[in-house]
């Protein structure tokens, strides 16, 4: 190939400064436009050619392409008025990494292949695990340590392998022939990863498998029942199942609940006794703390991650609540020995005398994928730039402007609270009118007004039972107490219309 065929050093300097400049004009603007893309399905497509160009087509004006093609089918993310789903937060600092990953080009599968890669992930991980102050077992100095993987869905599958493995491990060394039947146990309120790991995983058949997984019932608040996951792990011990893996949410999906995970532990602890099993074989306990994590960096709030000392793992995704832009869930693991054994191949071709010597880490051991980007760089910055302080203020902002916005609602008669507030998410809905229920109307009309974005949820009988409850969370980056006010006078008016 020529040389002449690649963008040269001084255009890309002058193209990078317009990408740089549309992204900043691109902040300062966001909140101008409608938080939901409004295009209709296949509009993106028909402004693209059908074939590729066969000469070079760079934009000669990438700015004004992007908002001709792009933007029209961007959802609004980074806005301060989106409020659905959980955050997906990103920052300058973050944005900086990920250009500077992206220009170097890393591909930080071993030690060897990039040594900077791999010791600074090992020594943010440890940052943030002093940030959520774990137990020393979490640290790299202990007998575990901390990954970024891409996201708690690839955590909670890298923990199931690895707990599987143990479990294997355990029966072959109490020579137990045939191995029984592995059960996984979760609640109802769980993420779907959990479910979509043991599907992955080949464990279960499919997402309605009752033979290897339970979902176990919740309480008024959403969390999970112990005594029903007692129950449940008796029964199946009596079958001659083997309870292998148990997820706890710490901040579920729909409302934020957090499981008992001491008393899950405990649970776990009186169950072997009772069975009279070796603790070896105890099931694995994962935490997945994807969103609701981050605040564990709050001394306040550091009762969330209760019970974490007796987990195998936990994962938090930055790149929700901490400023990090996506992809980038931070997973530690208790025993790196056993995950690393659960995963490692070493094919000739990845030999080298660093690996061999066994006093580094080889990520590449500790994920699914061989290859891995230089994620690390950009939570670095982000800590550098913010410092702890700076991100405690940030989380301590959106709890203060969730208080301000479950005030709002239950101050309006017509409205109600339907789960209780954990951290920055405020699940509420219209109460039942005469004329009907109209939540589902309201959350279309708000979404489609291109002034917020919510998303909703429905909850179990045991929490009501309500099919379209709507969720409130404020975690944004350049979310204010005035666009949160906004967003209320905004509810307040389409539903005082509705009800007219």
């Amino acid at each position: 190939m020529s040389q002449d065929l690649h963008m040269s050093s001084p255009d890309f300097q002058a193209r990078g400064r317009e990408a740089i400049d549309f992204i900043a004009r691109y902040w300062e603007t966001v909140h101008t436009r409608p938080v939901l893309s409004q295009v209709d399905p296949g509009d993106i497509l028909k402004l693209l050619p059908l074939h590729p160009p066969l000469a070079s087509d760079f934009p000669q004006d990438l700015a004004a392409e992007l908002e001709r093609v792009i933007m029209p089918g961007i959802t609004h993310w980074q806005s301060p008025n989106f409020f659905a789903f959980f955050p997906a937060n990103a920052s300058a600092p973050a944005v900086l990494g990920e250009l500077l990953s992206a220009g170097l080009g890393v591909q930080g599968m071993l030690w060897l292949t990039s040594p900077a890669c791999t010791e600074l992930e090992t020594r943010v991980m440890d940052w943030l695990a002093e940030m959520l102050n774990l137990p020393h077992a979490f640290f790299s100095t202990g007998t575990g340590g901390g990954v970024i993987q891409s996201t708690a869905s690839e955590a909670a599958l890298v923990a199931l392998v690895a707990a599987r493995h143990r479990a294997r491990t355990a029966l072959k060394k109490l020579n137990t022939h045939p191995l029984p039947d592995f059960t996984l146990y979760t609640s109802t309120q769980a993420h779907s990863s959990i479910i979509k790991a043991a599907m992955v995983a080949g464990l279960a058949d499919g997402p309605l498998d009752s033979a290897h997984m339970r979902l176990i019932d919740v309480d008024r608040a959403g969390r999970m029942r112990t005594d029903l996951l007692h129950d449940s792990l008796i029964a199946d011990l009596g079958k001659g199942k083997l309870p292998f893996y148990i997820a706890a949410s710490v901040g579920t999906t729909g409302t934020t609940s957090i499981d008992p995970v001491p008393e899950i532990a405990k649970i776990i602890r009186t169950t072997m006794k009772e069975a009279s099993l070796p603790a070896a074989l105890a099931p694995w306990l994962h935490i997945d703390a994807a969103h609701a994590g981050a605040a564990a960096i709050c001394p306040e709030l550091r009762h969330i991650l209760n019970g974490v000392e007796d987990a195998d793992s936990i994962c938090l995704n930055p790149h929700k609540w901490l400023l990090t832009n996506f992809d980038c869930d931070c997973f530690f693991v208790r025993d790196r020995r056993t995950l690393i054994d659960s995963l490692s191949i070493t094919p000739e071709y990845l030999r080298n005398n660093a690996t061999d010597s066994g006093a580094v880490f080889d990520y590449r051991d500790w994920q699914i994928p061989l290859g891995r980007r230089f994620r690390a760089l950009k939570l670095w910055l982000v800590i550098r730039h913010y410092g702890v302080r700076g991100l405690e203020a940030y989380i301590r902002e959106h709890i203060r402007l969730s208080q301000i916005f479950e005030s709002l609602v239950q101050e309006d008669p017509r409205f109600e609270i339907v789960a209780p507030r954990t951290l920055n998410l405020i699940c509420f809905r219209l109460k039942d009118h005469p004329k009907g229920n109209f939540n589902k109307p309201l959350l279309d009309a708000l979404n489609s007004s291109g002034k917020l974005f919510l998303t909703h949820t429905a909850l179990p009988p045991a929490m009501g039972g309500h099919k379209c409850v709507l969720r409130m969370a404020i975690g944004a980056t350049l979310t204010k107490e005035s666009h949160v006010r906004a967003a209320w006078e905004e509810i307040q008016s389409h539903a005082t219309r509705l009800l007219a």
